[in-house]
């Protein structure tokens, strides 16, 4: 392995981190804001209050890790997509900022209407972020950021890829998001709550499917470069990713709630890095290959020697905080300081 494609698959690593973590927590968002008024909504915001307040800081340390891996080790590359891709990150990060901040706020709001307006804002931003991102994502694969930057500010983001790709995003972190919170509502004994994200789970999960089926065609016809990767080399992962989502499916159906919730990390992190796989050689498609855009060798190996201390000091640290997350002291603790919260909202 030469060492570009080394850094390459640090940066891309990230990546999958971040579409799996960030993207659970991003789908939060998409059960916050479908889940009914005031009243009827509080069980389920109270669960998601509870199950990614630990953890939703954490996990966006991904997005810093990748856009300063790229910065650092493909600069060129990052100043091109940066330049012509600045209208959808900057509403991207618009978006990440209006969340955590909203999440935040809603927690410490003194009257009803406060809390349903950060409510809001903290749920719509969800669903916003993760689209504008998946649009980056696609106006890369289909070949429309220039090397050279500068390229349309518009056409780049908003045509069929781009826009495909940000829907399914939006349905593959809801989907995600869906099978980790039912889960945690029957770990903390809510059985009505769970039946009812389950239920709406699998319908989430079963149009999601659909949609990246129907998206085939005119990925195929739009970004050739990398359909063609996706029915070469990087079949074998397409297929993990699919058998992963149907997995999954069955086992919400069965109420295996535990194993679910790997088969649906499996089925994200393998679409992902199929879409890695099938873009490969290209960092920009059909600009510039990852070996062309790599910095300088010392900046690489700098770089490298950077992330291979950043796994041994963050990594254990990330592990024993889901570890905690997931015990049941924790679960109690955290649940009844939300309910708390939720009651003197409601006024119940």
């Amino acid at each position: 392995m030469t060492l570009e494609l080394a850094v390459a698959c640090a940066l891309f690593a990230g990546v999958i981190a971040y579409a799996v973590l960030g993207g659970a927590d991003f789908g939060s968002g998409f059960w916050d804001l479908t889940a009914g008024g005031t009243r009827r909504g509080a069980p389920l915001r109270t669960l998601i209050d509870s199950s990614i307040g630990p953890v939703w800081e954490a996990n966006h340390v991904w997005l810093v890790y990748i856009l300063v891996t790229w910065w650092t080790g493909f600069p060129e590359s990052f100043a091109a997509a940066m330049t012509t891709l600045f209208v959808p990150l900057v509403l991207a990060l618009l978006g990440i900022v209006l969340r955590g901040a909203s999440f935040a706020f809603r927690k410490y709001a003194e009257t009803l209407g406060q809390a349903r307006l950060f409510g809001a804002v903290f749920a719509t931003s969800s669903v916003l972020a993760p689209f504008f991102l998946g649009t980056v994502a696609g106006a890369i694969a289909s070949g429309r950021v220039p090397a050279a930057g500068h390229g349309d500010p518009w056409g780049s983001w908003i045509n069929p890829t781009s826009l495909l790709t940000g829907a399914i995003a939006v349905g593959t972190c809801a989907f995600v998001s869906g099978t980790f919170l039912t889960h945690d509502a029957a770990r903390a004994g809510k059985s009505e709550l769970a039946a009812r994200l389950r239920a709406r789970t699998l319908v989430v999960g079963v149009v999601v499917g659909a949609a990246v089926f129907v998206a085939l065609a005119p990925i195929d016809h739009d970004a050739p470069t990398l359909a063609a990767g996706l029915t070469g080399r990087a079949l074998p992962l397409v297929a993990a990713s699919a058998l992963g989502g149907a997995a999954t499916l069955v086992l919400l159906a069965r109420r295996r709630f535990g194993p679910a919730r790997g088969t649906a990390v499996l089925a994200v992190a393998a679409v992902v890095a199929g879409w890695g796989l099938g873009q490969y050689p290209w960092l920009l498609v059909d600009e510039v290959t990852v070996a062309e855009a790599a910095g300088a060798r010392a900046t690489l190996q700098g770089l490298l020697v950077a992330v291979g201390i950043a796994a041994v000091v963050v990594g254990p640290a990330l592990a024993y905080l889901f570890y905690l997350t997931q015990s049941e002291q924790w679960n109690e603790r955290d649940q009844g300081k939300a309910e708390h919260a939720a009651g003197e909202l409601t006024g119940s």
